[in-house]
């Protein structure tokens, strides 16, 4: 899958001064932010902020411009530090940070493009490539993948709606656990993008984003280290020995109803020049269908507790 394209139109006029920085105000469009939505002054964050495809920012004098910054596509959830002063806003929910978002108590119908991975999955024919000491080791396994619906969830006017997940792994000749991972798959609708949060029995954590349409077929989250949004840590001796300097996950929803997925960790190994590509497959068969999110349920259950109107008073479904 492509990079998304950068902006199609960086403006700049006279609004705010920050110090020795040029007045500035940016607009743009964007798979993250409504076209021509006017970023202001409301946050001084790291001096570039890129998300989901595009670099967005309001230069200091010093430095390349906007539109050389705004040409140079790099991967997702990136941030990196140029000239302070910049002033951008980082997500497209306004000034007002206090107001609760109102969802629908209902999940399975609101996860986006998440909707089709809900329920109990099983893969037999996982690969794995990882690094060993002679230098690349290859494994076969088997995979046992639960995603359940979870009650929808807010920061403020931030509305996220999630499946949380359990996968399982093993070897086909071993009883011992190859890998197991937990974490929630969240589908934000008013930046329509996709997050993972992911989190595995070695000491090692990360969250990944990317964007994606609400009836995408196709999407890839990815995080890097270093970061302070999107990023990836791990204990001291991961960090030392396999240090995973980026991730990235593909996911394609198939058309025989399995859905099939690429993943990467690029670590950076003791005595070698070249990063390591620690990438992970395997195709999906839905073995039994999600439970119902448990407001749902209790929606459902006892219609007399107003519940069920949420679903018609709802704005930012």
């Amino acid at each position: 899958m492509g990079l998304a394209q950068p902006p199609q139109e960086v403006r700049r006029r006279s609004l705010w001064g920050w110090g020795a920085c040029p007045d500035t105000l940016l607009m743009h469009e964007s798979p993250l932010f409504l076209p021509g939505r006017i970023l202001g002054p409301s946050a001084i964050v790291s001096s570039r902020f890129q998300s989901h495809g595009g670099i967005y920012s309001a230069q200091c004098p010093s430095g390349p411009t906007v539109e050389e910054r705004a040409g140079r596509p790099i991967w997702p959830s990136l941030w990196r530090g140029l000239p302070s002063g910049e002033t951008v806003m980082p997500d497209s929910y306004g000034t007002d940070i206090y107001t609760e978002a109102i969802g629908d108590p209902d999940t399975l119908p609101n996860l986006g493009p998440l909707g089709p991975m809900a329920g109990t999955w099983e893969g037999a024919k996982g690969s794995d490539q990882h690094p060993v000491v002679e230098g690349i080791g290859h494994d076969v396994f088997m995979e046992h993948y639960d995603l359940q619906p979870i009650d929808f969830q807010t920061n403020g006017p931030q509305l996220f709606y999630g499946l949380r997940y359990h996968t399982h792994i093993l070897k086909p000749t071993e009883a011992a656990t190859f890998h197991d991972q937990v974490g929630y798959w969240l589908w934000e609708p008013a930046a329509s993008a996709v997050t993972l949060t992911l989190g595995i029995p070695r000491g090692q954590v990360l969250l990944a984003s990317g964007p994606a349409a609400a009836d995408a077929r196709e999407f890839e989250v990815t995080a890097t280290v270093g970061t302070e949004v999107h990023g990836i840590l791990s204990n001291p001796f991961l960090d030392r020995a396999f240090r995973t300097s980026s991730y990235r996950m593909h996911v394609t929803i198939n058309d025989d109803g399995t859905w099939s997925y690429e993943e990467e960790g690029v670590l950076e190994l003791p005595g070698s020049e070249e990063p390591f590509r620690h990438i992970d497959r395997n195709t999906l068969t839905r073995i039994a269908p999600p439970v119902p999110n448990p407001l749902s349920r209790l929606a459902e259950r006892d219609p007399s507790l107003g519940i069920g109107s949420l679903r018609d008073g709802g704005t930012n479904l």
